[in-house]
């Protein structure tokens, strides 16, 4: 599969991960309160409610592919406590810091029912984008879920990577 990247203008054959530029909950707040209330870099989030602070890393989930010799990495959020986050930030330019966080699930994904509720374990790798894990203990039939433990076909996973590079006007 060929096709033509948003970040580089270059031509790939290797599948395009497919990331997500903020948190869910970033997505659907108001311009006003994006200015007001949030914090976006390429790799952190923070956003200040009244009454509480959400805190949100950026991550890469790995879906394995049954039939192909590739998998299909999708760029999510998590969020997490402010000690995770806190740790995490102290720890952001480390090489060799790796530990593990909870973190919930923060990207809605098309195709799929809520994927907010989705418990996770983010694994960072020095300085690297951190790994997000399915915990075992979801409920396994949530069709994300599913697909993320028995895996999906090349052909699921090409047609995910055409309906969100149309759905973005690539």
């Amino acid at each position: 599969m060929k096709y033509n990247c948003s970040s580089c203008g270059e031509e790939h054959e290797e599948f395009p991960a497919l990331g997500f530029r903020s948190p869910y909950h970033y997505d659907i707040l108001t311009e006003a309160d994006k200015q007001a209330k949030g914090e976006l870099t390429a790799d952190t989030c923070i956003i200040r409610h009244e009454e509480q602070i959400d805190r949100f890393i950026r991550g890469v989930l790995v879906q394995p592919i049954k039939d192909a010799c590739q998998d299909l990495d999708y760029g999510l959020w998590v969020s997490l406590s402010e000690k995770s986050y806190l740790d995490y930030l102290d720890h952001f330019d480390s090489s060799d810091h790796e530990v593990t966080y909870f973190g919930w699930l923060c990207s809605a994904i098309p195709e799929y029912e809520s994927t907010l509720t989705i418990k996770t374990t983010v694994h960072t790798r020095g300085r690297q984008r951190p790994l997000i894990v399915i915990q075992e203990d979801n409920d396994r039939n949530h069709p994300f879920i599913l697909d993320y433990f028995e895996g999906i076909t090349e052909q699921e996973a090409i047609d995910r990577i055409n309906r969100m590079m149309q759905s973005l006007g690539n």
